[in-house]
């Protein structure tokens, strides 16, 4: 048997500086005191980084193979959910070739057969600890001679140990270990996590539960669980379930107290509040589970950890872990970049993802996970802020933006510590508008300038600074189904206004005023802003030969036979010919300040800003549409208050990411088709962007 080695975890919240909760190190020397010297693994494994001085007790000793299959798992602080379950844990390290477990995959458990464990990333030196990942072969479930499901040769998936929820059959063939590997660093592998299972049909809840570590019972015994209690518990397959406690007592034929809970999803097995045939409370059905009270914890979605608990008592390493809920890394408040296109849907897609929403936040929710879920725009403006380090910033980063790019969900805890700082009461209680709330995010709390710098056009002094652009203009000026650019430029020759600058992040506020006001009934979010005629002394092309333009006519932007709602601008010849004409000849062309460098021969180049989400109101709840990777398909839908478990006083919403690529096919098409479009015909979410869109939010390409 492998022996407890020179590896650890930390275990402690708050352990020292360099030394976060659930990361993975190395002892490299122990001190006189029993302090231990230790180097951190980042979580892609490889080299160790640098590290320092922390106690043993805030450390849980791990031999090489265990601290290999832990690296692979993320978040970090899943890694000591899975040392709770110490005999599942063993098992796992000590997988044979074909053996056979069960892991969850997508919406449900899939069998399969081990076929490799798998070394994942370049191992260059000695010191070096590389994640570890079982290759696993699909079984079919209808077969019982362990037949394989797939038809077709196919590479293989790779799971990590957070995958497995149980070892059904293990053989009597050597453990498989690193040095056994077989096709080590011959092909990319990437993690295969899936969605956390609210509920299993085949699932046993009551007495069978085994939770039952004195570890596990003092953690419970530290929170005052009551009725109302939001909690989670575990399945005898391993499960996490979650509900409220709608019933504390002793039931008839039981011992000690028990908990009657109202589970957040069915499942098959449960009733609706009877127990034994006797009613304790009514619920739907498939719903209400009896578990002895200490079974149940703290719902750590939304719980903090008690100092009290924490300062009280102390782990032992060579006792299993108490599951604590997840919390921001200790010593981790480093920027965490966006998720990737490839990463998005294994972090973000699901319930209980993206910003719980709480007393009408909605407007926050759906401006902060479209600023920050994929976009680096505002990551590069706040690395060039002075103001950056401010605490209010610093804890919107820390507790909102890093938790939302690591672990894919911002409890609502999170989120109404952050509205309390933003220096008003109402910012707590009421219902706000997304741009006076990004007004506030970019000034008071990223101290940022406007993003926006325009002037009067033809006017040398004035200039007007924004956060956001609001659409201003007639009705009659556009069509019934405008797009973004016909409405953004016909706002801007109608207020006569340029830009003097290329904006780096442009939001624009759609021509719709209160909940029920609307100009158009719906708007066509332009993938690509072209602001090139919208830029002051930017080298711009003449609309009929495409040289350098040197003159611009205002009049001739709403010219039937010029192709009306497109800004005019003209070279010296063409600007003669097309004003010689009689409907023209009392139109007051302007000339162009240009740069004296520019040159009447050279290519214009042109501007373009990307669409990178929308946000959306339907009555008085804003959503979002987030474009999150190149991809055209690469489009996904938030709402934090999608659904709501429990009643008004005891429950609470659950925020929800979807993927909707059927958005992404429909912008694809050009605007002219799109904006043929029968809404009768067009999906849900297709018909909500189209008639809900309130921002549109751009950033620059270059």
């Amino acid at each position: 048997m492998e022996s407890i080695d020179k590896y650890f975890i930390v275990t402690r919240a708050k352990a020292r500086k360099g030394f976060s909760r659930g990361c993975i190190g190395r002892i490299e020397a122990e001190t006189q005191t029993g302090d231990i010297l230790g180097i951190v693994y980042g979580s892609g494994g490889g080299t160790a980084k640098s590290g320092g001085l922390l106690k043993r007790e805030e450390t849980y000793p791990l031999t090489r193979h265990q601290a290999q299959l832990l690296l692979f798992v993320s978040p970090a602080s899943r890694r000591l959910e899975i040392l709770c379950n110490q005999t599942l844990f063993k098992a796992i390290c000590e997988l044979a070739q074909d053996d056979l477990i069960v892991v969850r995959y997508k919406k449900g458990f899939q069998p399969c057969l081990v076929k490799n464990l798998m070394q994942i990333g370049r191992k260059d030196g000695s010191d070096d600890l590389n994640m570890l990942g079982f290759e696993l072969q699909p079984v079919s479930p209808q077969n019982s001679d362990k037949k394989l499901s797939s038809k077709k040769p196919a590479p293989l998936p790779v799971f990590s140990a957070a995958d497995i929820i149980q070892v059904a059959q293990s053989s009597t063939k050597l453990p498989l270990r690193d040095n056994h590997t077989i096709g080590i660093n011959r092909r990319t592998v990437s993690r295969i996590n899936s969605m956390p299972i609210m509920g299993s049909k085949n699932g046993f809840l009551g007495k069978k539960i085994s939770r039952n570590s004195p570890e596990v019972e003092s953690l419970s015994n530290s929170y005052q669980l009551e009725v109302g209690s939001m909690v989670e518990m575990a399945s005898d397959r391993n499960v996490i379930l979650y509900g409220v406690i709608r019933w504390i007592g002793v039931p008839t034929g039981e011992k000690g107290d028990w908990a009657g809970i109202e589970l957040d999803n069915d499942v098959g097995t449960c009733t609706d509040g009877t127990f034994h045939g006797q009613r304790y409370f009514t619920c739907r059905g498939n719903r209400a589970v009896f578990v002895p009270l200490e079974m149940c914890m703290p719902d750590g979605r939304f719980h903090s950890p008690s100092p009290s608990s924490s300062a009280g008592t102390e782990e032992s390493p060579q006792t299993p872990l108490a599951v604590t809920p997840i919390e921001e890394d200790e010593g981790e408040e480093e920027d965490v970049p966006p998720l990737t296109e490839s990463e998005v849907l294994r972090v973000l897609e699901g319930k209980m993802k993206g910003i719980q929403g709480h007393f009408n936040s909605c407007y926050l929710d759906a401006t902060l996970f479209s600023l920050f879920s994929s976009s680096m725009t505002i990551d590069r403006l706040l690395q060039s802020s002075a103001n950056a380090e401010v605490s209010i910033c610093r804890q919107m980063r820390r507790d909102i933006v890093n938790q939302l790019r690591r672990h894919g969900f911002v409890p609502a805890e999170n989120v109404m510590n952050f509205r309390k700082q933003l220096g008003c009461n109402t910012y707590v209680t009421e219902e706000k508008d997304p741009e006076e709330f990004i007004a506030i995010l970019f000034q008071r709390v990223l101290h940022m300038d406007p993003l926006l710098k325009m002037r009067l056009n033809g006017d040398s002094g004035s200039s007007q600074d924004a956060y956001t652009y609001q659409i201003i203009l007639e009705k009659n000026d556009v069509g019934h189904c405008p797009s973004v650019q016909q409405l953004l430029e016909t706002s801007f020759m109608s207020c006569n206004l340029k830009f003097e600058e290329v904006p780096s992040c442009l939001m624009v506020q759609m021509p719709r005023f209160g909940k029920n006001f609307k100009m158009f009934p719906c708007i066509m979010p332009s993938t690509e802003l072209d602001i090139t005629d919208l830029l002051h002394q930017f080298p711009r092309e003449c609309f009929i030969c495409g040289q350098l333009a040197q003159h611009e006519c205002t009049q001739c932007f709403r010219d039937r036979k010029l192709l009306p709602g497109r800004i005019k601008q003209y070279c010296s010849t063409c600007n003669t010919q097309v004003h010689s004409h009689p409907s023209r000849q009392g139109h007051t062309p302007r000339s162009l300040a240009l740069r004296a460098e520019l040159s009447t021969s050279s290519p214009v180049p042109r501007t373009h800003m990307q669409l990178f989400a929308v946000l959306c109101i339907q009555t008085s709840h804003y959503v979002s549409f987030v474009k999150y990777g190149p991809g055209p398909q690469s489009w996904m839908f938030f709402d934090s208050m999608a659904d709501r478990s429990g009643d008004d006083h005891t429950g609470y919403n659950i925020p929800e990411v979807r993927a909707c690529p059927e958005v992404g096919d429909f912008l694809s098409q050009s605007e002219e088709a799109c904006a043929c479009v029968d809404l009768s015909q067009a999906s849900d979410l297709v018909r909500r962007l189209l008639c809900d869109s309130f921002i549109c939010l751009y950033q620059s390409s270059r």
